[in-house]
């Protein structure tokens, strides 16, 4: 960074008569990290990440980690005297053992320390139920859960930080947490003000069990946004930030700053986002991109940052504002790689690229992660069974997965007892590879990471057209993009190209196709029991009987043989014609 001279050397310089030039306007930098989907990754994530260095080259790289993740959010906020760590939502939920066998208090905790300032909600903070997100941001041991709280920090007091939810009110009209907040940087002639507008997505009742949102209503985000957008700018924000848990998504291989090749459902909301916005903090896909929004439509300058998963990337943005205007002037951001360490399936260590950033980890966070991870080691590192290789999770949902088959597997044995036939898993609910070590052995630690949410299981009777119906839903045009993982036995086709309704074109079980006037006994979990995922078919059945934890069910299936062979793909086949 280029700093400026003291007044009186810059002075030594002049010309003894020469005219002063009239002085520019000064302005004033905000530097601003920032975050999202963070998901309680407390430690570095086990797959390296892919990033371009400075001269192009791409490396894969071991990132990821508070210790890593607050170090390097501390660089950014070096780099000027005012200085904003904002986070998009899904800062907890989904997370690994460490974390979510603590309810998510030590990524509470860790943020604490690292300074954040404004969390907007994601739909994995619903996760446990709003009554339990009150408690987790309010601080208390109140009991919400099957887990005890407070297990390692009796004294647990909550966030230092806002939660913004401006889209979402209580059955009384009130709010559950705040729209909006502001941030105030200098005094006099440069004082600057900084607005946030937080918000997650509207559909989060379709990703979380309907349970836990019950009694909320969660609003359009681009109206929530612009009434908030008005009132800050009415209280006199220089300033305007947005920080949604919806994102975009980019087309392999495309460049990772720039617009020319983003899809998404923020895009339609970016379209109605009122033009005096200035920077748009999002998430949800796990994408990390920088893109200039003036480049789609010109009437709106403001940039749309993403910076990954999991602590992987902090977007340092830059926001140089001219006081006397009350308006940004200049805008920049880069995402950052959190350079961390990790280790190969055979111990070594993960190569590290000297030509990115790296930062030594914050100490301090580095021993406060330390506790949670000794309270949970001996549990963590349990072994539960052999399996016959590793399973990869691809990156996208609307494939057939092995995992997913082996899931749908697992709980189709633990209900054959309520008299299940077929079993369904949700793709979007697996939620990491299964990596055994050298000799097949998986750990409880390794399956927790695969299923974290701690869903029951559901047995129900439906008949066959409305199986089929169900079926039907993947390809429905509000829902989340995904393919259902059926059990052994089950089979089905489709193809997109038909009309909606009819794009199953066919589904057996042991052979035989499905009856629409038959009966058919269908294990799901508890969320896509409740019609989570756009899957509201699931809610229909009759005769339901509830059954074990999912991970009790996997465990089980794990240990019921010496090695369990992983199931191939070929239960679903893609009828879609190719272009």
């Amino acid at each position: 960074m280029i700093r400026p001279l003291p007044l009186l050397a810059a002075l030594a310089f002049l010309p003894a008569c020469a005219t002063v030039p009239p002085a520019a306007a000064p302005t004033v930098e905000i530097r601003i990290a920032g975050i999202n989907d963070f998901h309680g990754n407390l430690r570095p994530l086990k797959t390296p990440v892919e990033v371009a260095s400075p001269r192009g080259e791409v490396a894969r790289v071991p990132a990821g980690g508070a210790a890593w993740l607050a170090a390097t959010i501390a660089a950014v906020r070096a780099e000027a005297a005012h200085s904003m760590v904002i986070s998009a939502g899904d800062m907890i939920g989904a997370s690994p053992l460490e974390s979510a066998a603590f309810l998510d208090e030590p990524a509470i905790g860790v943020m604490n320390r690292i300074g954040v300032d404004f969390n907007a909600l994601g739909n994995h903070e619903f996760d446990r139920g709003w009554r339990e997100l009150k408690r987790l941001h309010g601080g208390g041991c109140e009991t919400w859960t099957a887990r005890t709280p407070c297990a390692v920090e009796p004294d647990y007091a909550g966030a230092d930080f806002d939660f913004l939810a401006a889209n979402v009110a209580t059955a009384d009209g009130g709010t559950l947490f705040p729209a909006r907040g502001t941030r105030s940087f200098g005094d006099g002639a440069t004082k600057v003000t900084v607005g946030v507008v937080g918000l997650p997505l509207k559909d989060v009742p379709r990703l979380v069990t309907p349970g836990g949102v019950a009694g909320l209503a969660f609003g359009d985000e681009a109206d929530a946004a612009n009434r908030e957008v008005a009132a800050l700018v009415a209280e006199g924000a220089d300033v305007i930030v947005v920080a949604i848990h919806q994102g975009l998504y980019t087309e392999p291989g495309s460049a990772v700053d720039g617009c020319g090749a983003v899809s998404g459902d923020l895009m339609p909301i970016l379209a109605r986002l009122d033009s005096r916005v200035d920077l748009v903090i999002s998430g949800h896909t796990h994408r990390a991109y920088i893109c200039d929004w003036a480049q789609v439509d010109p009437g709106k300058r403001f940039l749309v940052t993403s910076a990954g998963y999991g602590g992987s990337f902090v977007t340092d943005i830059a926001l140089t504002v001219d006081p006397a205007a009350g308006r940004v002037v200049a805008r920049a951001a880069r995402n950052l790689v959190v350079q961390s360490e990790g280790k190969a399936r055979d111990g070594s260590p993960l190569a590290t690229s000297a030509a990115l950033p790296a930062h030594a980890p914050d100490a301090a966070i580095a021993a406060y992660v330390a506790r949670y991870v000794a309270a949970v080691a001996d549990v963590s590192k349990r072994p539960v069974g052999k399996v016959s290789g590793e399973v990869v999770l691809p990156d996208a949902d609307d494939v057939e997965t092995p995992l997913g088959n082996m899931i749908a597997d697992s709980q189709l044995a633990a209900t054959r007892d309520a008299g299940a036939q077929i079993a369904f898993m949700n793709n979007a609910g697996v939620r990491a590879g299964l990596v055994p070590q050298s000799d097949g052995t998986v750990t409880f630690g390794d399956v927790y990471a695969v299923q974290p949410f701690g869903n029951t299981l559901v047995t129900r009777t439906f008949t066959g057209a409305q199986l089929l119906a169900v079926l039907e839903q993947q390809f429905a045009d509000a829902a989340k993009r995904q393919i259902l993982s059926p059990s052994a036995g089950f089979r089905f086709a489709y193809d997109r190209s038909r009309p909606a309704g009819s794009r199953i074109v066919g589904a057996t079980l042991d052979g035989q196709p499905v009856d629409p006037a038959r009966r058919y006994r269908v294990t799901m979990n508890s969320f896509l029991a409740g019609g989570g995922d756009g899957f509201a078919g699931f809610t229909q059945g009759t005769d339901t009987v509830m059954g074990g934890e999912d991970l009790d069910a996997m465990q089980a299936w794990l240990s019921a043989v010496p090695v369990r062979q992983l199931p191939l793909a070929g239960r679903v086949t893609n009828l879609t014609p190719t272009r």
